[in-house]
């Protein structure tokens, strides 16, 4: 992780931090979320997954904040993941005051600052999202509105805060499984968030319909490659000529799978088929089927069948 530029800013820490500085902050002085972060909450993030659009999602566990969060290139969405605790957020001349519980969203626009003053330890993964990236999901959805993301501060909304969560209970430790499920996940952030956080809220049109069958199988057939195929939701959408909003939609009409639960469901069944049919150790199959690990597949293989792979395999034979 690169490091933050320092300068002297004890002035800004103060309540009344002035909202005309932080104008003029905007265009000078905004510092990518994570490298924002870390100088504030004094740590390292437990794991952060970046993603090439420059998204990112991080999970932290910090101790209590008294302090001054800069103007960040980054909205930054957050979903609590610890002990109910009251908290204060103050914008300038505006004060916050809310109280962080599982189901609850912290929302701060990109380029805002304000002051946060959080008594205990915090548990929270947060999404990175740039403007450009809820620029494009904005223009896939075929919405007109204004897409200038509200400020909330504990704000309910657990759908959200659910998916916002999940994106550190559902990875794999395989790049390719990895991969298409951060750009699914955040593309779906993105299209909660321009339906229920924004100024002018979006009414999202239903569309109907699934894959032609012969995108449908050029689809599957790129899922299932063995050599390295880009397997990312950009190529896959690209193949289909659709963007990647409807691409996921029409792949889960014809399917009744996202993508990514399809290429998992694969996996798996590859995984079934070479602990039952070879001899091929545990660690090679894990290598074969791209984790990182013997245990990463493991602990994988487990999530979705209940046993290890040696134990199934033992069973079925």
């Amino acid at each position: 992780m690169s490091q933050p530029i320092l300068h002297d800013r004890s002035h800004r820490n103060q309540p009344g931090f002035s909202e005309t500085y932080r104008g003029d902050l905007l265009g000078a002085e905004r510092r990518r979320a994570d490298v924002e972060m870390a100088r504030v909450l004094h740590t390292k993030p437990l794991s952060i997954a970046l993603d090439p659009s420059g998204s990112a999602i991080a999970h932290w566990k910090h101790d209590p904040l008294h302090d001054v969060v800069e103007p960040m290139s980054h909205h930054v969405i957050m979903a609590y993941n610890g002990l109910m605790q009251r908290m204060e957020r103050r914008t300038g001349r505006s004060v916050a005051l809310g109280t962080f519980r599982p189901g609850v969203l912290i929302i701060i626009p990109e380029g805002s600052s304000s002051r946060w003053d959080i008594p205990k330890p915090v548990d929270v993964v947060q999404l990175y999202l740039p403007h450009a990236v809820l620029k494009r999901v904005a223009d896939e959805v075929d919405t007109a509105t204004p897409i200038d993301l509200l400020e909330r501060t504990a704000h309910p909304d657990p759908i959200t805060s659910r998916l916002i969560l999940s994106a550190t209970d559902v990875l794999d430790s395989n790049e390719a499984l990895d991969t298409l499920f951060r750009h699914q996940l955040i593309d779906l952030l993105a299209t909660r968030l321009l339906a229920a956080h924004t100024g002018s809220p979006t009414t999202i049109q239903p569309t109907t319909g699934g894959l032609s069958p012969k995108v449908l199988l050029g689809a599957i057939e790129r899922l299932r490659s063995d050599s390295d195929a880009d397997v990312s939701l950009a190529a896959l959408a690209s193949d289909a000529g659709l963007s990647r909003f409807h691409f996921c939609r029409a792949f889960k009409e014809s399917t009744g799978l996202s993508p990514h639960a399809w290429l998992r469901q694969f996996r798996l069944e590859q995984a079934m088929n070479m602990l039952r049919d070879t001899d091929e150790s545990v660690v090679s199959i894990a290598a074969a089927l791209g984790y990182s690990s013997q245990t990463a597949f493991a602990a994988a293989f487990r999530k979705l069948t209940g046993e290890t792979p040696s134990d199934w395999r033992r069973h079925k034979r």
